[in-house]
């Protein structure tokens, strides 16, 4: 009877580490970055989650200006067909990107016949688009993975060009 009572209270305890966590997705050095914030408190007798809350969303909301300002410069910058070609062909065959294979066509599908009429201009920000759209066929994780690292090599690869 100790022994469950123990194994449920160490369980509860760490559901309630695991709720008071607030995680902001964390990516590499470009526009889509953010903090990982832990908020462990020893009682939460007079916690406010309001206020944690309202902390954490601040602390978001301070992240949105240098990636609009990324955004804009994205939709700002054309590239040439054959450029973006190359940079769907080194995300794929050249697997600078860790993603599915079987997304290579569906990603040039929609930059070159974008859905949606804002994509159709020739820029970073469509290409960037066309891949986040065929992430959408991935399971939650493995697209969490590549939107993560997408704009880093966005990046790296459309940089590469000049």
């Amino acid at each position: 009877m100790i022994c469950a009572l123990a194994t449920r209270l160490a369980r509860i305890e760490q559901q309630r580490r695991q709720i008071m966590k607030l995680q902001w997705a964390e990516c590499s050095k470009t526009a889509f970055s953010g903090d990982f914030t832990p908020v462990l408190v020893k009682h939460t007798k007079h916690l406010s989650l309001v206020d944690v809350f309202s902390i954490g969303v601040d602390r978001i909301q301070r992240k949105f200006e240098p990636m609009k300002k990324q955004v804009e410069a994205w939709k700002a910058t054309r590239i040439p067909d054959e450029a973006a070609k190359l940079v769907i062909y080194r995300a794929f065959v050249e697997n600078e990107l860790d993603v599915p294979k079987h997304l290579a066509r569906r990603v040039h599908d929609l930059y070159f016949n974008p859905q949606v009429e804002e994509f159709a201009p020739r820029t970073t920000w469509s290409l960037s688009n066309a891949f986040t759209s065929a992430f959408k066929e991935l399971d939650p994780i493995p697209q969490f993975r590549a939107t993560a690292k997408l704009a880093s090599f966005i990046e790296v690869a459309t940089a590469s060009r000049n």
